[in-house]
Order: structure tokens, then sequence, then C-alpha cells
């Protein structure tokens, strides 16, 4: 092991000196084309409408393209095809759960959050509520599901980019990571959501294009017989027919079973929590617009994800799982390995310039992504908190005399919020540097599936639903989510927790959702049958008519 060890620290030290000139020219030309953008877009007047939803201007299919950027996230380029260069068969549950959760966003919440919102996922809860408790609970969790996700891709920026243009070092990730934060500040600080959409829209095309070659590369090799692919992916991987069998990752314990379980309704659920989609229906300047966009980004999300596929395999079958998992324990380096092997392998001209490409598109995801986030949770510091902080007196949805001149203030704390998030982000992604990026935005979607969602669809379901039973829903999802998070292996007693040096796990499972997620429905429930109010049937009716036609609608 220790020779292995050795040999491919060797070869990446090697592939270091190789790539570092030209990954830096293009992470050079990536990064000015987007702070061209940020310049552009930053030249209009920054109100409030402007900053947080680029003036509702975005035609269905920029929006398609620009949710899609938000969506496939390094998560999804680096992180799914290491799980699968690894595990196989037991990585697929990644690519199926992120995939089937759209049905859930186009069936359920895109049209009728559209119509029901201005900004925000508060804005929809607190529609038909008294808006102090429960903006202040809907932007807490945005805020906390924003910052885990924030580090999944910023560990995702540690590893890549440390990779590419300096090795594996510590030195390297962390001034990789501060460096992302910093632009992801800026983007949004200065260019608000239409920097953020055009910065998700060329993402989108240059990471699909990307994929693209890479699958077309892949399947050229294998003479496009997936077959051969699979058992050579099987043979490379080192565990033979059972790495194409379920159980490699989740499987054997009961324990890796119900971890199964509780990651695929995180993922299925959690995409309809998320406050940085939400925010994405209202870019658009009509409910219908919005439902489009959600098709358009099912196209492009269903297509990627399918090519993630080949690429995991891909990645076992020329590269190998030992390589990938020497490389980085988590497989968040297998794609740009790939790259390199395809092209000819360490040395090779065409190796260095995929290996570099490739990296560049998946920085590119990096920031286009972080961007979205930062702006969604700042979006939500400045109009839930920082509102119901200075008019606690608004109620139900309705823009009080003074809201216009507030404006301004709420874009200016935004954009001081923008700089605090990217600080938070930035230190917890730093203690999180060895996990599977794939396996943190897991986490983030458990927590929005718990804390969100149930708070969501019982506001627009639900006519009994009071003030006190939306609160109880999300802090009865988030606390009990974070909890038991803080008290799994994932944060300590195993080698590769955040800190492996002690042990207080209690909760077995790595990934809270099968018991938080139905206690955020339970506590929904309970704090409406206990409430001392009733809600009112006039205000149901009236946002119901709301979100279902859109009359009202901003």
């Amino acid at each position: 092991m220790s020779g292995g060890r050795m040999a491919a620290g060797l070869y990446l030290a090697d592939s270091a000196g190789e790539h570092q000139g030209l990954a830096v020219v293009l992470f050079t030309v990536f990064v000015s084309v987007t702070l061209a953008i940020t310049a552009w877009a930053g030249r209009r007047r920054s109100s409030s409408e402007e900053f947080f939803t680029g003036g509702r201007m975005f035609s269905p299919m920029e929006n398609g393209f620009a949710i899609a950027g938000d969506y496939m996230s390094a998560a999804s380029f680096l992180g799914i095809s290491g799980l699968i260069a690894l595990f196989g068969y037991d990585g697929l549950l990644y690519s199926v759960g992120f995939l089937v959760a759209w049905l859930v966003v186009l069936m359920l919440v895109a049209e009728l959050v559209r119509n029901c919102g201005r900004y925000t996922l508060a804005d929809v809860l607190s529609a038909r509520m008294r808006q102090r408790p429960v903006r202040v609970a809907a932007g807490t969790s945005s805020v906390v599901v924003s910052v885990l996700y924030l580090v999944a891709q910023m560990v995702g920026a540690g590893s890549l980019v440390g990779l590419l243009i300096g090795g594996e070092g510590a030195a390297a990730r962390t001034w990789a990571v501060i460096g992302v934060g910093a632009l992801m500040v800026f983007y949004v600080s200065f260019g608000g959501m239409r920097a953020t959409t055009w910065i998700q829209i060329v993402k989108t095309v240059l990471l699909i294009g990307g994929t693209v070659m890479l699958t077309v590369m892949v399947l050229v090799r294998f003479h496009g017989n997936v077959d051969d692919l699979l058992h050579s992916a099987a043979t490379g991987s080192g565990h033979g027919e059972a790495f194409l069998a379920p159980g490699l990752k989740y499987g054997g314990s009961w324990t890796s079973r119900l971890d199964f379980i509780s990651l695929g309704l995180a993922l299925v659920l959690g995409t309809a929590g998320l406050p940085h989609i939400l925010s994405r229906f209202y870019t658009v300047p009509t409910a219908r617009s919005a439902r489009r966009s959600v098709v358009w980004a099912i196209g492009l999300i269903g297509s990627f994800y399918l090519m993630t596929i080949v690429l995991g395999f891909g990645a076992a079958a020329v590269v190998g799982s030992g390589t990938v998992r020497e490389s980085n324990a988590a497989g968040n380096t297998a794609v740009p390995l790939l790259a390199e092997a395809l092209g000819g392998g360490s040395g090779s001209t065409w190796g260095t310039v995929l290996f570099a490409v490739v990296g560049a598109v998946a920085f590119a995801t990096i920031l286009a992504v972080v961007a979205g986030i930062t702006l969604a949770s700042s979006a939500s510091v400045a109009h839930d908190l920082y509102t119901a902080l200075r008019r606690p007196a608004a109620r139900h949805g309705r823009r009080d005399p003074a809201e216009a001149a507030m404006e301004e203030d709420e874009v200016r704390v935004a954009r001081f919020a923008a700089v605090g998030i990217g600080a938070v982000a930035i230190a917890l992604s730093l203690l999180a540097q060895d996990q599977n990026i794939a396996f943190l935005v897991g986490l983030a979607f458990a927590v929005a599936a718990s804390a969100n969602l149930p708070a969501l669809l019982y506001s627009l379901f639900w006519r009994r639903f009071t003030t006190r039973g939306s609160v109880w829903a999300v802090y009865g999802g988030l606390v009990p989510a974070l909890l038991l998070v803080v008290l799994s292996p994932v944060v300590s007693g195993r080698p590769d927790a955040l800190f492996p040096g002690v042990d207080f796990h209690v909760f077995p499972l790595q990934n809270p959702g099968l018991i938080s997620i139905p206690l955020g429905f339970l506590a929904g429930w309970l704090g409406t049958v206990l409430s001392p109010e009733p809600a009112d049937p006039g205000r149901y009716a009236e946002t119901e008519v709301r979100s279902l036609t859109g009359a009202g609608a901003v």
C-alpha cells in the first residue's frame, strides 16, 4: 500500500507541474469573463427587484439553463462520478435521486411558489401567517441549508484547484477555498441576480459541452460496447462483479441499508426545499414561464446525470479505482484523472490539455453554484431576517408604505451578508476537505427536506395550517437534522470523520433524513393542532387562488 501511495504521489507531482501553466491560463480566462459579466450587470441600478430577481426578465430557456447551472454542482460533476468510480452500483443512487427530485419540483411547487412569493421561500410561508416568527424561522433555515451546500462546493474547490495548480497540500487547498470564497462574494455583491444568472448559463454550456466530449471519448474507447465498459470497470475497481451489484457501500449491516433509504429520501425530497433553487422561479415574468423553465432544466439535468454514470464507470475502467482513491480518498478527482488518461496519459500533450480543460470546467461549475447559493442566502438575511426585525408589524405578505424606501437598505444588507456567509463557509469547508462532495450535499438536502419542505407543502395545501405550525415545522425539522449530524459518524468516531481523534457519536446513520424529515412533518401537524389561534379561511382562500391562478402575483 505504501508503494501505491508513493507512486500516486509521484504521478500527481509530475501532473501538477505539467498542468499548472495551462490550468492557470484557463482559470484566468473564465474568471475574466465572469468578472466582465459582473461589471456589466453592476452598472444597472440595484433596486431590490433587480438585485434579487434580475428584473424578472429572463426567458424560460435562459432560466432553465440557469437552474441547471445552479443545480449541476461540483457534487454532480466531481462527487457523483467519484462515488461511482469507487463504489460502482451504489454510487448510482445519487444520479437517480438528484434527477427524480425534479419531478417533485415540477408537479408540486414550481408554479405555486412563483405565484405566492417575491424573492424568498419565507414569502411563500408567511403569505397567510404572522410574518415575524415565520420569516425568522424560514430565514434561519435557508441560511443554514445554504451554508451546508456552500461547504460542499468549497471542498470541491480545494480538491480540484489544489490538484491542478499545486498538488494536494494543505496550503494549496486553503488558498483555493479562500479564492473561490472571495470571487463568490464579489459576484453577488456587485452583480446580483443578473450577473449570477449569466454566469450560470455560461457554466451550463461549458459543463454540458465538456461532459459530452468526455462521454463520447469513453464510449469510443470501448467501441460503444457498454457491457465491455462495465466489465472493465469491475476489473479496474478491484472488487470484481460485486462492483456492479448493490451493497458495496450501502450493504451488509442494517445501518448501511437504513442509510441507503435515508439518503434516497433526502435526495428526492430535498430539491424542493433548496432556497437557491426556489429563488430561481422569481426571475421569470409568469408562473407559466417558471413551469417551462423546469422542463428545460429537467432535459439538461437528465442528460447530464446519464453521462455522469458513463464517466464514473469510465474512471474505474480506464484509471482504476485504486489510483482514484490514492489521488483523493473521497474520489473527487476521478473525472480530471479520466480526462488525462483519455488524452494519452501523464506527460502527453492531449492528456495535459484535457486535464486542464476539465479542471477549468469544474472550476466554472463551482463558481457559478456558490454564487447562486450565496445570493439566495444573503437574500434571506436581508429580505427575511432584517425585514422581520425592522418591520415587525408587516403582515400577510402585504407591503407597508415604507417598504419602497427600505429596498436600498435590503440590498446593502444583502451585500454585507454575502461577506459574512462566505467567511463562515470558508471556515467550515477547511474542516471537511477529506469528505466526498456528493455526500456533503446529501446532508444539505436532508436538512432542506426536513426543515423547509414540510412547512412549504403544509402552507400550500393544508387549509388549517397556522403560524405556530409553520414555525414548529421549520424548527422541528431543522434542529433534529443538525443534532443528528453532529452526533453521527460524519463528525466523530471514524478515521474519515471531521474530528477523527474523538468519538461522541451516538446516532448510527450518516444521513439524518430518515428520522428528521418525518419529524418536520410531525412538528408542523402538532403545532397546528395545538395552536391557540385558528387558521384564517379567508387568508387561505386568497392564497389558494393566487397560487393556482397567479392573480395578484408580483
